[in-house]
């Protein structure tokens, strides 16, 4: 538990014990930050997380007050590993993860299966300044200079992001690329050749899967921890049994679990690979999306072989449809930059430029910290509600960060049937099969709190709640989980 957490769990239990009553005034921030020994922040993300509970309410200049609101609880977390199947698997899912995202793409549809957080968090007006800024005043000769591997200025903006985790990365080890996808497939075809196999997590980000089938790869799954990420004992059998050629991992709050590996295990997975002389792709697109005091540092920061390729982009914690992403590949960075110029050759230079200037101006930090704090409260609220309308037997994981809940559903409840269902209400959901080589995760949904929270949304997960509900009781007869 962060300290944060702990915090407000210590107010809310003052709250709920009577100590605390309704009307009643919250110390000041600087007040409770002296007391419990933590930063003015850890007070603020504390008292937000109980805002978004409905157990306090904040008042213009004069602090935060005990609301009369009724106490929720979350449902319990999600806790078991997953147990794939054994051994290398052949690929087929893109007709039927398109199948499913094509149905839900619509802008009237509430978008809890979405991939993204809504485009309304970001700062795109100021980005707009800067994009038309740098369009005026473009060098003709960046548009030569700046190809494969990118903008030299973006890069050390980039460069400069690593060194303040205490990472050192040259700017010319790193390649722009359109989107962290096009830095993981790359990074994905620079070291492995058809017909070889990848290890994943189970469950797994579609699109992973999606890669390795069109570059005609197999995938072993290996158990995952929901809080915790994959399993490394399981990890190493399956490198001795089944030599694969490369891992492609989330590290920091996985997708679809929201996992989050501690540090010492990522410095464990690091070593791991490195004993075996395996690549490791790291995707961390949701690392800076952090409820904590401090970004957790990526499995790259324990890389002495140059063996990590490090992926990830500003589309999910700053510039949505800019498409600007980058891979830090180590010793492949060279195999990796051939890559992109004979597959895409560039991306393009006025959004290079923009992003440079935002961040060389010191803009980043200001907007992540409100985008954290927004998608923390979020969370909250969106996790009391699931526990409030869905029935017993659910399930949810609890991420420290990113923008999704994994709901465990009632074992026989059917989640392609719910996300059917729910779709012709207007509902989009996730279900658990699209995150699996063999389908697998049948009572499973993904959902996305990383848009606005207001009466539609809770009415939307209401209804949600009241479709697994009719499921739940139907019982096992049901059940129609695709093998």
């Amino acid at each position: 538990m962060k300290r944060y957490e702990a915090l407000a769990a210590d107010i809310e239990a003052s709250i709920r014990h009577g100590t605390l009553k309704p009307g009643d005034r919250l110390p000041s921030v600087r007040h409770t930050g002296e007391s419990r020994g933590v930063s003015p922040s850890t007070v603020f993300q504390a008292y937000y997380l109980l805002e978004a509970r409905g157990l306090v309410r904040a008042r213009d200049r004069s602090g935060y007050y005990v609301t009369g609101g009724a106490l929720r609880d979350a449902p319990p977390e999600a806790n078991i590993v997953s147990r794939p199947a054994e051994g290398p698997k052949s690929l087929d899912v893109s007709d039927h993860v398109f199948g499913i995202l094509e149905a839900s793409m619509s802008r009237k549809v509430v978008p809890f299966g979405s991939a993204f957080p809504s485009p309304l968090l970001f700062p795109l007006a100021r980005l707009g300044q800067f994009m038309a800024a740098s369009s005026k005043s473009l060098d003709p000769w960046s548009t030569v200079d700046d190809l494969t591997p990118g903008s030299a200025a973006l890069r050390r903006q980039i460069a400069l992001r690593y060194l303040g985790d205490g990472m050192q990365v040259p700017a010319d080890e790193i390649v722009i690329t359109n989107g962290a996808m096009e830095a993981l497939n790359l990074c994905l075809a620079a070291v492995t050749r058809p017909g070889d196999s990848v290890i994943v997590e189970s469950p797994t980000f579609y699109a992973a899967l999606q890669a390795l089938e069109r570059m005609g790869l197999r995938a072993i799954e290996v158990p995952t921890h929901p809080g915790e990420g994959i399993d490394l004992a399981a990890l190493e059998l399956a490198i001795a049994a089944h030599r694969p050629k490369a891992c492609w991992l989330m590290t920091t709050f996985q997708n679809p679990l929201g996992s989050l590996m501690p540090v010492a295990k990522k410095k464990a997975l690091v070593e791991l690979l490195a004993r075996h002389m395996l690549p490791l792709i790291e995707d961390d697109v949701y690392a800076e999306l952090y409820f904590g005091d401090r970004r957790p540092p990526p499995a790259k920061a324990f890389d002495t072989q140059g063996l990590v390729l490090h992926c990830s982009s500003f589309s999910k914690c700053l510039a949505p449809g800019y498409r600007i992403g980058w891979a830090s590949p180590g010793r492949f960075t060279r195999n990796v930059a051939r890559l992109k110029l004979t597959t895409t050759l560039s991306t393009s230079v006025p959004a290079q430029l923009a992003l440079a200037t935002y961040l060389e101006k010191g803009g980043l930090d200001k907007h992540l910290r409100k985008l954290r704090q927004q998608l923390a409260v979020q969370q909250a609220v969106f996790a009391q509600a699931v526990g409030h309308y869905f029935p017993a037997g659910t399930r949810a994981t609890r991420p420290l960060g990113g923008y999704f809940l994994w709901v465990e559903l009632p074992a026989h409840v059917n989640a392609l049937e719910i996300h059917a269902q729910a779709l012709e209400l207007g509902i989009s959901v996730a279900p658990g099969p699209i995150f699996s080589a063999t389908r697998g995760f049948g009572h499973c949904l993904r959902l996305n709190y990383g848009h606005a929270w207001d009466g539609h949304a809770e009415k939307a997960v209401q209804t949600l709640g009241r479709l697994v509900a009719a499921a739940a009781a139907d019982g096992p007869a049901r059940e129609k989980i695709v093998a």
